[in-house]
C-alpha cells in the first residue's frame, strides 16, 4: 500500500474487504463500534500476572476485572474459546465460554478479527496449563480493525516498512515500544537530575529570524504576516545564554533542532538536543556535571555501570580524560607542538594523507588528524578537551594558549555525544569571531544568507558572567542506553521519503 494514497475497493485485499462487509453488518444490526465513546477498564495484564503469580493450576480468584485491548490471536473450539487480548501493560489470554456469555454474544465474538479492539468482563482464574486467564461474562467491540495485521513485520528486510507504519510496528513488535518507554525514561531522568541541581526548564523560540554564520545548514520558511522569511533554529544555544545574562543562572532546554544536511544511521533532519548552561562554572565543572548524570542514567536504565552497545562492553564508570594535542599524538605520532606554522601543519598533514581544511590553519589541520586518526579508537568514555579556536566560535580562549579554547567533547563507541565550553563572554572578541565566522561561510557559499547575532552580542555586552555550557544529543544517548543501531530505531516517526 503507498503511503498517502486513498484505497480503493479494487485495492482492498480480501480480507479488507470482508472486515468491511462485517462493519456494515454491524451498523444495520445497530451495532456500530465506531459510536462507542469509553470503556471502563480496572485492571491490566502484567498487573493480574503479578498479582496471582502464586495461584495454583484450575483455581479460582473471585475476582471479576475489565480489561480492554487489541485481540493478538482467537482459537474457536465449540461452545468455548480461547483468544489472547494485548493491553498497555501486555498480553493475557481470554477464555470465551458460550454457556457464560451466552448464544447471541458468542456468535459475534466468533465473527471478530484479529486486531479488533474489545473490552472484556470477568473473573481471574488459572487454566489447567498454568496460564493465568480471564472468564469473560461480557464482551464488547470497541473498533474494528478494517486492515489485517501483517503475519511478518520485523527484521531487517521490513525495517522500511516499519519505519513508514510504526503504528503497525508497535503492534506486532512489543519490543519496539520497550525502546520508547526507556526513552521516556531517559529524559525524566535527565530532568530529575538537573532539576536537583537547581536548573530551570524554559523554552526557547524555533522559528528565529535570520541564518547565523554555523556551518549547519537550516531550513527555510515564510512567515506571512510579517512577509518576512525565517529559519529554524540549528541551536538553542544564544537564546539560552541570553538568559544567563538576564540572570537566570541555571537554564537548560529539551530542544527539537533541524538541520538541512545528510541523512544516516547518526543523523536525522530532525533531533532533539538538551542544552544547558551553569552560571559561574566552566568546562570542567560541565565535565562533572556530565560524568554524574551518564553513570547515574547508565544505573536507572540499564541496571549497571557496564553496558553492552551493539557487542561491545562499555564501561560507564571510567572516563578517560585527554587533549586534543595529547590524543593525536597519542595514536597518530604527530606532535601539534613540533608545527611552528600552519607551513608546518600542511605539510604533516600531506605526509600523513589528512585531508586539508577548507582554511588550512594549524588549529584546523589538528583538528582533521583527529578525525582521521583518534576518533575511531575511542570505544570507552573519552573527553577530548582544548579544542583549536578556529572550529570553536563560541567557545573562551585558554588563558594560558589562547591559540585553544576550554572546549570538550565525548566521545563512546568512536561518536561524539556532546560538546562543552567555557562560554565565550567577551562581546569584542565574541563580535569578531562571528564576523569572520560569516566572512568565511560567504567566501565559500558566496549565496548563503548568513548574518551575525548582533543582538546577541548587544546582550553580551551587558554582561555575561563566567558560564559552562553543554550540548548533547538526546537520540543518540538513546540508542545507547537501548542498545538501538540506528537513530530511526528510536524515533518514533523519522524522516522517510515518501514511496511515490
Amino acid at each position: 500500500m503507498e503511503q498517502n494514497k486513498p484505497q480503493t475497493e479494487q485495492e482492498l485485499t480480501q480480507q479488507a474487504a470482508v472486515r468491511r462487509q462485517k462493519l456494515a453488518d454491524l451498523c444495520e444490526a445497530g451495532h456500530n463500534p465506531f459510536e462507542i465513546t469509553k470503556y471502563a477498564q480496572d485492571a491490566y495484564s502484567a498487573d493480574l500476572k503479578n498479582e496471582f503469580a502464586d495461584l495454583p493450576a484450575e483455581a479460582e480468584t473471585g475476582k471479576i476485572v475489565s480489561l480492554a485491548g487489541r485481540m493478538m490471536s482467537k482459537r474457536i473450539m465449540g461452545k468455548a474459546s480461547f483468544a489472547h487480548l494485548r493491553d498497555q501493560k501486555g498480553d493475557i489470554q481470554i477464555f470465551v465460554k458460550r454457556d457464560l456469555l451466552g448464544d447471541e454474544a458468542y456468535a459475534a465474538f466468533k465473527k471478530l478479527d484479529i486486531g479488533d479492539i474489545i473490552g472484556v468482563k470477568g473473573e481471574v482464574f488459572r487454566t489447567k496449563m498454568g496460564e493465568i486467564s480471564v472468564r469473560i461474562s461480557e464482551l464488547t467491540l470497541l473498533s474494528k480493525s478494517l486492515l489485517p495485521l501483517p503475519e511478518k513485520f520485523h527484521g531487517l528486510t521490513d525495517r522500511e516498512a516499519r519505519y513508514r507504519q510504526r503504528y503497525v510496528d508497535l503492534i506486532m513488535n512489543p519490543e519496539v515500544k520497550d525502546t520508547f518507554v526507556k526513552r521516556s525514561l531517559i529524559l525524566k531522568e535527565i530532568r530529575a537530575y538537573l532539576d536537583e541541581k537547581g536548573f530551570l526548564e524554559v523554552d526557547t523560540p524555533i522559528l528565529t529570524p535570520f541564518e547565523i554564520g554555523a556551518s549547519a545548514r537550516p531550513f527555510y520558511t515564510h512567515h506571512n504576516t510579517l512577509n518576512m522569511d525565517m529559519v529554524l533554529r540549528i541551536e538553542t544555544e544564544l537564546y539560552l545564554k541570553r538568559l544567563i545574562v538576564g540572570g537566570m543562572d541555571r537554564v537548560y532546554e529539551v530542544g527539537r533542532i533541524f538541520r538541512n544536511e545528510g541523512m544516516d544511521p547518526k543523523h536525522n533532519p530532525e533531533f532533539t538536543t538538551i542544552e544547558l548552561y551553569q552560571a559561574f562554572t566552566d568546562f570542567h565543572g560541565m565535565m562533572d556535571l556530565v560524568e554524574e548524570m551518564y553513570k547515574r542514567l547508565a544505573l536507572k536504565v540499564c541496571g549497571s555501570l557496564e553496558i553492552t552497545y551493539q557487542g561491545k562492553q562499555i564501561d560507564m564508570g571510567h572516563w578517560e580524560r585527554l587533549t586534543m594535542v595529547e590524543a593525536v599524538k597519542k595514536y597518530s605520532g604527530v606532535d601539534f607542538n613540533d608545527w611552528k606554522t600552519d607551513e608546518d601543519a600542511i605539510v604533516a598533514a600531506k605526509e600523513h594523507h589528512v585531508e586539508l581544511p577548507e582554511v588550512p590553519t594549524k588549529g584546523a589541520i589538528l583538528a582533521e588528524f583527529f578525525d582521521a586518526f583518534v576518533e575511531d579508537k575511542l570505544i570507552q568514555p573519552t573527553f577530548i578537551y582544548d579544542y583549536p579556536v578556529e572550529i570553536s566560535p563560541l567557545a573562551k580562549r585558554k588563558p594560558t594558549d589562547p591559540a585553544f579554547t576550554e572546549r570538550f567533547e565525548y566521545f563512546i563507541d568512536c561518536t561524539e555525544y556532546g560538546n562543552a565550553f567555557s562560554e565565550l563572554n567577551d562581546p569584542i572578541d565574541q563580535k569578531a569571531r562571528f564576523e569572520r565566522q560569516v566572512a568565511e561561510r560567504k567566501a565559500i557559499e558566496p549565496d548563503c544568507k548568513a548574518q551575525v547575532d548582533y543582538d546577541y552580542v548587544n546582550a553580551l555586552e551587558y554582561g555575561l558572567p563566567p558560564t559552562g555550557g553543554l550540548g548533547f544529543g538526546v537520540d543518540r544517548l538513546v540508542m545507547l542506553l537501548t542498545d538501538s543501531a540506528s537513530i530511526r530505531d528510536v524515533l518514533l516517526f523519522p524522516t522517510m521519503k515518501p514511496i511515490d
